[in-house]
C-alpha cells in the first residue's frame, strides 16, 4: 500500500502492474486502484463521490482492461459524478440490451395473448406483423425506428389492402408503445405522424374510415374544447361512448331512457336489424344526459336541433369532423370500439358484437345467444368510457378487465 502524504498521480506503470502479486489495493491516483485478490486475480476499482456518497465502481479485470483504458474510464466516470450524474446508473443502462422490432413484437404477443380469449385473433395479431412489418424493420432496434420506417411498411399496402394496413399500423403502434413503457426508447411513437405521408384511402371495401382506437381519447379531449355547440359535442361523445349508429344517437328520445337503471332502450323500429336494443349507460353517459336536460328541457329529443321539435341534423357530426380536420367518419367510431375490445381487452367477442347490435349470421351461434348479456356489457361499456375519457396523451396497451 502507498504511504500517506501526497496523493499519487499515475503512480502505476505497465511493468509494476505486472509485478504486483501480493493481495491488496494499489493506488494509481485520482481514486483509481488496482486490486489484487488473494486468488491472484487483478481488477480495477474507482473510488469516488457520487451525489454526496462515496462509491466504489468496478472497471473490469486487468485481463480485459489495460492501465490506459482504466484511467480513461475513471476519468469519464469522475466527470459524470462531478456534473451531478450517476456513473453506475449510466453503466447499468449501457448494459441493457435493446430488442429488435421482431423481438419486441414477440414479447408483446407473449405477454398479452393469454388475455385474448379468441385464439384466432391472437394468431392474426402476430401474423400481420410477421408478414408485413418484420420483413421491413424486424432486425432494427426499437430505439432506432422512426416514422419513415413505418411509412415503408404501410405504403405498399395502404391502398391495395386498406383494412389490413390500418390494423398493421395500429399493432406496430402497440409494439412501439410497449418499447417506450419498457424504457427501450424515448420520444413520440413513430406511428403517430405516419398518416401525413400516406395518400387518402378510397378503397371500395373501406366503407367507414375509422380512427385508430388509441387516438379516440385524444379526439374526445379535443372535442370537448372544440368550437361546436355544446349539445352537438355532447351528442357526439354520447354516440362514441355507446358505440351507436348516427341515427340511433341523434334520434334518441327521453322516453327511451331509464336513468335509475342506467339504461337506454332503443325500439326495434329505429334499429337497423329491426330488433329492440338495450344499451347500458356508463357514468359518463349519465353525466351527458343530465347536462343535455339542463340545456334543453322542453323537447322529446335528447339532442334536439334549433326548433326543439326535431333532432340535430345528421350532418352535424360530419361537419364537426371536418372542422377538426379529422380524417374519419362518424360511423367509424364503431370500428374503433370493436378494435379496442378485440385488441386492448379480454372481453369475449360476442359482447362487442352485442354492443354493436350486429346481426348474428351463424345460426348455431344465434341459437345459443338467447339473452343480451346486459350486465356483462355494462362492465365493458364502463371500461370503454374510462378508456375514452382518460387523458389523450397516454395510451393503454392492454386492459385488465376480466368479465
Amino acid at each position: 500500500m502507498p504511504k500517506s502524504g501526497k496523493h499519487p498521480d499515475k503512480a502505476l506503470n505497465a511493468m509494476r502492474v505486472r509485478q504486483l502479486v501480493d493481495p491488496g489495493r494499489y493506488a494509481d491516483g485520482n481514486g483509481l486502484y488496482l486490486v489484487v485478490d488473494p486468488s491472484g486475480a487483478k481488477r480495477w476499482l474507482l473510488r469516488t463521490v457520487v451525489q454526496g456518497h462515496r462509491r466504489d465502481i468496478g472497471l473490469g479485470g486487468l485481463s480485459l482492461v489495460s492501465l490506459a483504458e482504466a484511467r480513461e474510464k475513471a476519468l469519464a466516470y469522475r466527470k459524470i459524478a462531478r456534473e451531478g450524474g450517476d456513473p453506475l446508473a449510466n453503466k447499468r443502462k449501457a448494459t441493457v440490451i435493446i430488442p429488435t422490432f421482431a423481438e419486441a413484437a414477440d414479447q408483446v404477443f407473449q405477454e398479452h395473448k393469454a388475455s385474448w380469449r379468441n385464439e384466432k385473433h391472437a394468431q392474426q395479431w402476430i401474423n400481420t406483423l410477421t408478414q408485413y412489418a418484420v420483413p421491413v424493420i424486424g432486425n432494427k432496434r426499437v430505439d432506432h425506428i422512426e416514422t419513415p420506417d413505418v411509412l415503408r411498411i404501410l405504403a405498399p399496402i395502404w391502398l391495395t389492402k386498406p383494412e389490413t394496413a390500418r390494423r398493421v399500423r395500429q399493432r406496430v403502434g402497440t409494439v412501439m408503445d410497449w418499447a417506450k413503457a419498457s424504457g427501450h426508447r424515448s420520444g413520440d411513437n413513430p406511428v403517430d405522424g405516419v398518416a401525413k405521408g400516406l395518400p387518402k384511402q378510397i378503397d371500395k371495401d373501406l366503407h367507414h374510415e375509422a380512427l385508430p382506437y388509441t387516438e379516440v381519447p385524444g379526439f374526445v379531449s379535443k372535442l370537448n374544447v372544440a368550437g361546436e355547440g355544446e349539445l352537438a359535442r355532447l351528442g357526439f361523445e354520447f354516440l362514441i361512448l355507446t358505440a351507436s349508429r348516427t341515427s340511433e344517437a341523434l334520434k334518441a328520445r327521453w322516453s327511451e331512457i331509464d336513468m335509475s337503471a342506467k339504461l337506454w332502450t332503443v325500439p326495434a323500429e329505429r334499429m337497423k336489424a329491426k330488433r329492440l336494443h338495450r344499451v347500458p349507460l356508463s357514468v359518463r353517459c349519465i353525466d351527458i344526459l343530465q347536462r343535455a336536460r339542463q340545456l334543453v328541457s322542453d323537447s322529446e329529443y335528447i339532442f334536439p336541433g334549433r326548433s326543439n321539435q326535431a333532432p340535430l341534423s345528421n350532418m352535424v357530426f360530419l361537419m364537426t369532423l371536418r372542422r377538426m380536420k379529422v380524417d374519419a367518419t362518424t360511423h367509424g367510431f364503431r370500428s374503433s370500439f370493436r378494435d379496442w375490445a378485440a385488441e386492448a381487452t379480454n372481453y369475449p367477442r360476442e359482447l362487442a358484437e352485442m354492443a354493436l347490435a350486429h346481426t348474428i349470421e351463424n345460426k348455431v351461434e344465434a341459437a345459443y345467444r338467447r339473452g343480451d348479456l346486459l350486465e356483462k356489457r355494462r362492465e365493458m361499456m364502463e371500461a370503454w368510457a374510462s378508456f375514452v375519457c382518460k387523458n389523450g396523451t397516454e395510451r393503454q396497451l392492454t386492459a385488465q378487465n376480466v368479465p
